[in-house]
């Protein structure tokens, strides 16, 4: 009679307490999911060093480049808006003059890269012994035909 008479009251007091019980059984859950959906997001220093906006010489080319310090590194980045047109053996230089001639003399400019695409964004390594002092403008230039597409005129940040 005795366990009849405890089963009867933990029956109680589960009944009596369920609604409680039941909302801090809840609450429990919601806490620890909180808890456990801390995200650390590595930083990642950037810092602008120059940009300017294309404009058009042997072909139609818009949209926006920048020169960027992203953790120590240097990199000529072009923004989504960036269109040039299609071209063989079309390069990516830095150019010494804030204007890039439709045609260009050795030693002028560097080569970055060929181009990754004729459109979108994009980016480029610039290499640590590239003293960007010496360079005022990006060109968009077919080496084949000597022919300069579209150039942006660098502004320093």
């Amino acid at each position: 009679m005795k366990l009849n008479k405890l089963a009867a009251s933990t029956i109680a007091s589960i009944v009596l307490f369920g609604g409680f019980g039941q909302l801090a059984i809840n609450a429990q859950p919601a806490q620890a999911l909180k808890a456990t959906q801390t995200t650390t997001v590595a930083a990642k220093p950037k810092s602008l060093i120059a940009s300017g906006n294309f404009v058009k010489a042997e072909k139609a080319t818009t949209g926006k480049a920048k020169i960027v310090n992203i953790n120590g590194k240097r990199y000529l980045k072009f923004n989504k808006a960036f269109s040039t047109g299609n071209g063989p053996d079309v390069k990516v230089i830095l150019h010494k003059n804030s204007t890039v001639p439709a045609n260009i003399k050795e030693g002028n400019y560097i080569t970055l890269s060929l181009i990754n695409s004729f459109s979108g964004e994009q980016m480029y390594m610039i290499p640590d012994n590239v003293n960007l002092d010496d360079y005022k403008s990006v060109g968009i230039w077919c080496e084949e035909f000597n022919a300069t597409f579209g150039y942006a005129t660098l502004q320093k940040a």
